[in-house]
This record gives C-alpha cells, sequence and structure tokens, in this order.
C-alpha cells in the first residue's frame, strides 16, 4: 500500500512486496526465485489467448464493424420502453463477447450511443449511468481477460472459466434491461420518450448488419463450447475473422493494423507485469508461511462458507473504492486462494463471483474506472456520473447476491461441458 501511494505501478509494487518479504522473513536468496517465478508463469501457454483477444477487440474497437453494432440494434429494440438505453446495454453485451476488456467496451458503445441518445432528449443521468454500468461487462462476459488472469493464478480451466461467466453476464445485463423498461413504465421522463417503432424493412436491414459481429460471437464462444477449439485456438479463429470482416468493409489499412498492435503489445505488457508481480508476491509469501498461518486462522474461527464469502465480498467492495477490478484480483488472490481452498469453495464459482464483485469496483468512487471514462465521454463532473451509476451498482449488488444464493448461475454450463467431455 505504500508503493501504491507513492504511485508505484502495481505490478512493480508487489515485486517489491515480494522481495522485502524474502529478504526480511526468509533465508531463501531472492534473484533466483524471481526469475524462476517470474518466467515460469509469464511463459504459460494459456497466456497465449491473452494478447490474441486484446488483439481482435482492437481490431473491431478500430474498424467500422462497431458502427454496424449500432445501426443494426436500434430498430430492433428502440420501440421497446426505455427506447435506444437498450442499445447500449445490448451493444456493451454483444461487444463485450468479442472484446473482452470493459474499458473497450465501454469507449467503443459510448461513441456510438451517446452523441444519438443526446440529440433524441434522453437524459444524462440514464445514459451515463447505464453506458458505465453495463461497460462493465466486458469483464464477466468471455471472452474475459479478467478470467483469463484468474484461470493462470489459481490454475483452472480457461474454457470452463469462459462457461461459468456466460450465464452470470446474460443475467446482469437481463436486469439492466429490465431497469430501462421500469424506468420508461413509471417514470414521467421515461413516459415522455417513445421512439418511432421500425418497419420490417428496418429490421431485416439490422439483421443483416449484426450478421457479422453476430457469426463472430457465435464462432469463438461456440468453439469454446462445443471443445472444437481451446481458447487459445479460438482467439486465433476470433482474430482471423475480425480481419477478414474488417478487410470486406475496406476499414483495414496499414494504419489500422499498426494502431492495433501497438494498442493489443501496450495492454499484454501491462497485464503480464501485473501476473508477474502477483506471481513472485505469491511465492514469497509461500514461504512467510503468512498464507497458510491466516488460513489456519480462518479455520479456527468455524466460519461458514457463506459467512465467508460475504466477508470477502464487503473486503473487496472497500478495496473497489481504491483499485480497479483486475488490479484487486491480482493483489488479492495469494491470500485469498488458501481460505478458498480450506472452505471448500469451488474455485470455478468463486471466480466468477470475484470478477462480478470487480465489476462493480469499476463505478465505486472515487477511483471506479468507468466513471472516468463516461465523464470524459460526457464532460460531466465526477460526482453526478456516480450518482447517475448508483442504481447499477445496486444491481450488480442484487446480482452477487443470487449467484451466492444460487451458484447453479455460474456452475451450471460448466458441469454440462465436463460431462459432455
Amino acid at each position: 500500500m505504500l508503493c501504491l501511494g507513492c504511485g508505484v505501478y502495481i505490478g512493480a509494487a508487489l515485486l517489491i512486496a515480494g522481495v522485502f518479504a524474502m529478504e526480511l522473513f526468509t533465508s531463501r536468496p531472492v534473484g533466483p526465485a524471481m526469475a524462476t517465478t517470474v518466467w515460469s508463469h509469464i511463459s504459460l501457454w494459456g497466456l497465449a489467448s491473452l494478447p490474441l483477444f486484446i488483439w481482435m477487440g482492437e481490431i473491431l474497437c478500430r474498424t467500422r464493424l462497431s458502427e454496424n453494432l449500432f445501426n443494426g440494434l436500434s430498430p430492433l429494440l428502440r420501440r421497446l420502453p426505455g427506447g435506444l438505453l437498450h442499445v447500449n446495454v445490448v451493444g456493451c453485451t454483444a461487444f463485450s463477447a468479442i472484446s473482452g476488456s470493459s474499458a473497450a467496451t465501454l469507449l467503443t458503445v459510448g461513441k456510438m450511443t451517446m452523441p444519438e441518445l443526446k440529440r433524441r432528449g434522453y437524459p444524462d443521468g440514464m445514459v451515463a449511468g447505464t453506458l458505465a454500468g453495463a461497460g462493465t461487462l466486458g469483464l464477466l462476459i468471455p471472452p474475459s481477460i479478467t478470467m483469463i488472469i484468474y484461470g493462470i493464478m489459481v490454475e483452472e480451466s480457461i474454457a470452463r472459466l469462459f462457461m461459468a461467466g456466460l450465464l452470470p453476464g446474460l443475467m446482469l445485463a437481463g436486469l439492466f434491461i429490465l431497469y430501462n423498461i421500469g424506468w420508461g413504465v413509471v417514470t414521467q421522463d421515461g413516459r415522455a420518450i417513445r421512439e418511432e417503432a421500425s418497419s420490417i424493412s428496418e429490421k431485416l436491414k439490422g439483421l443483416l448488419e449484426l450478421f457479422p459481429i453476430s457469426a463472430l460471437i457465435l464462432g469463438v464462444i461456440g468453439s469454446i463450447y462445443t471443445g472444437i477449439a481451446a481458447p487459445t485456438e479460438a482467439a486465433v479463429l476470433g482474430v482471423a475473422g475480425a480481419l477478414t470482416l474488417a478487410a470486406f468493409q475496406g476499414s483495414l489499412t496499414f494504419v489500422t493494423i499498426s494502431e492495433t498492435l501497438m494498442g493489443t503489445v501496450k495492454t499484454t505488457s501491462m497485464i503480464i507485469l501485473l501476473l508477474a508481480g502477483s506471481a513472485f508476491l505469491t511465492l514469497a509469501m509461500g514461504f512467510t508461511g503468512l498464507p497458510r498461518a491466516l488460513a489456519e486462522w480462518i479455520g479456527q474461527m468455524n466460519l461458514s462458507a457463506t459467512t465467508l464469502i460475504v466477508a470477502l465480498m464487503i473486503m473487496y467492495m472497500i478495496l473497489g473504492c481504491f483499485l480497479d477490478g483486475i488490479s484487486m484480483i491480482v493483489l488479492t488472490i495469494a491470500v485469498v486462494e488458501p481460505l478458498i481452498r480450506a472452505a471448500g469453495i469451488d474455485l470455478i464459482w468463486f471466480g466468477v463471483f470475484v470478477v462480478l464483485v470487480g465489476e462493480m469496483a469499476l463505478i465505486t468512487p472515487p477511483i471506479g474506472f468507468n466513471l472516468f471514462l463516461v465523464q470524459g465521454l460526457t464532460g460531466r463532473d465526477i460526482g453526478f456520473i456516480a450518482r447517475a451509476a448508483a442504481p447499477m451498482f445496486a444491481i450488480m449488488l442484487m446480482a452477487v447476491l443470487l449467484l451466492i444464493i444460487f451458484p447453479e448461475i455460474a456452475l451450471l454450463l460448466p458441469e454440462i461441458m465436463t460431462r459432455k467431455n
């Protein structure tokens, strides 16, 4: 926390903390331990899918494929109560399934929808709130970058984690849509905004606009679910599909390719530094015996699994005021994983839980990353954005509680996948 307070990069802060832990509390040499651990964790084959999924999202962000998403969804959704606000939610849901990045999802959809929603007179609070909330879906809906990181750290199947995140992600999107419908039916502002009905030809044109992106989503997720491809192979299919679609549209240029590659390198490098720091800190803490002692102490308290989960949820909600979702997970998993294993909690289910709580961190002031992204798009002050996103935070808290009460929401698809294999 001292390093973070001084502005040190989170990955470097983790490495520094690991060095101090090993130097002060163990007799192991730091240099060889760091070299071996860092290399072994950043050279894992499972990480090969990470830059590929990031690249796929970069391609879609910087080409006209994202415009197709808005043009296709608008005629299909605008007549519902809540009107084009549903495009924020459904657009973020669809883009999450081809991007894996919350920031890319929010910025891409926001740049498309915000000017049109403002022109049509939708309240700024509803526009900003729905975009901030729905933008978090990039962490949960596969292919999720956060899920890949979590799976590597706890050594769980990334394919099963992807499947576990699908239904909770769709459930959360459904709750956002119900909120929009409720606003459109109950409030005076919502009833005042009713879009014109779309003609059959407009709807058919919208479906044609959506077909390429829908085919890409089904190809990536479907290949993983059916067992045709592993996550890394599915990522290759996704990149090839995105490049092919962009080429057919005529929006794939040398400049675009170089920009997408540079964006991919920057994002991947940041994540690799986080993983390297986390891996070394985990090793250092293991040598100190702290995680084992903490797990034994928690075990002596005879907490039920539900009580432990609620306590962890509160802890993550507090951390979410100061850290983004990925950093929060990387920073704490070394201590939390032994507790979860000792309590007999399914690590696949816990992965969905911790990512969902990490999503809440993205709209939690004062550091909520999505709040600042929406502020940049709208120009409104951060207090206004935080208040607008508060109902979305409450909906996400409801989704977490539903996940705790009904764990089958996350475990159903992985169990089906296991039985098929």
